[in-house]
């Protein structure tokens, strides 16, 4: 017994553990979380903002008078809108109103979605012949999904993830390239003559990039840097971040280049009016498209 106890006391006490290593913080995302589908709330404006959803997941069924190809809101604000730095509509709710050089005036978000309807939708070919009225149901609609998933966000701020990621130009864009990384990439999906994908019923699968069915020279997508910016943070889909901003300039440059339907603002007899005077953007005189 004694020896046992002597030579414990000879040990003296056990050796205080270390003291644990601090760990930083995990990094706190500063993005905007908007509300679940599922709490949409009951009542005359949740199903306002229900029907928004679905106009924007699916425009060709819910807006079909105003659809004049074969793209839904969804193609350019990814997840239904919720997407950060693909055009996310809580963003853009809180950033108007504000001036565009575009049409030369300060736009309301209201003017902001009937743009969309006549470049990105092409509405001219629609069986309305044009955009929706400022005070068409789809468009407060489409407002109310807009209001809702901005929920929490400041009117007037310029939340982080709004529009496409902005690349720096590169010294040279190629277009033999673009064309390369088209058929190993977005091919696929999108068709050899980037027509898109359509079901048996014809329900569209994959967007087609260009031809009559896709946006118009005069929307956002037809300027290179925008539709490089786009690509750079959202295709391949499932494979987002898999481009170099450099690969992202050269397909979106040989996507730009394809025929599409004309610029509803170039009338008859106005040819040499030019609306496509920034240095991003490939068609520029006219309706001689992609020269």
């Amino acid at each position: 017994m004694w020896p046992s106890i002597l030579s414990l006391l000879a040990c003296g006490s056990p050796a205080p553990a270390p003291a644990p290593t601090p760990q930083p913080e995990p990094a706190v995302s500063t993005l905007h979380q908007p509300p679940a589908p599922d709490t949409i709330p009951e009542g005359p404006f949740g199903d306002a903002v229900r029907r928004g959803q679905a106009i924007v997941q699916d425009t060709q069924t819910h807006a079909p008078q105003f659809s004049g190809n074969d793209l839904s809101c969804k193609n350019c604000h990814i997840e239904d809108g919720r997407k950060a730095d693909a055009a996310p509509l809580w963003a853009a709710f809180v950033s108007y109103p504000a001036y565009r050089s575009k049409n030369g005036h300060v736009n309301d978000f209201n003017e902001r979605i009937r743009g969309c309807f006549t470049y990105s939708m092409n509405a001219q070919a629609s069986p309305a012949g044009a955009a929706p009225g400022p005070d068409d149901p789809v468009i407060a609609d489409i407002e109310a999904y807009a209001y809702w998933l901005a929920t929490g966000i400041e009117v007037g701020s310029d939340p982080e993830g709004r529009g496409f990621p902005e690349l720096a130009r590169p010294e040279h864009v190629d277009i033999a390239s673009g064309e390369s990384l088209y058929q190993q990439r977005c091919m696929a999906c999108h068709g050899a003559e980037g027509q898109g994908v359509n079901g048996p019923d014809g329900t569209v699968i994959f967007p087609p990039l260009w031809g009559p069915q896709s946006f118009n020279w005069g929307a956002g997508m037809h300027r290179v840097n925008t539709a490089a910016g786009f690509i750079y943070a959202n295709m391949p889909q499932g494979q987002e971040g898999s481009l170099t901003e450099q690969e992202s300039w050269d397909l979106a440059l040989y996507i730009d280049s394809q025929e599409r339907p004309q610029d509803p603002r170039y009338a008859e007899g106005e040819a040499e009016r030019d609306f496509h005077d920034h240095d991003c953007a490939f068609h520029e005189q006219g309706p001689e498209q992609g020269s």
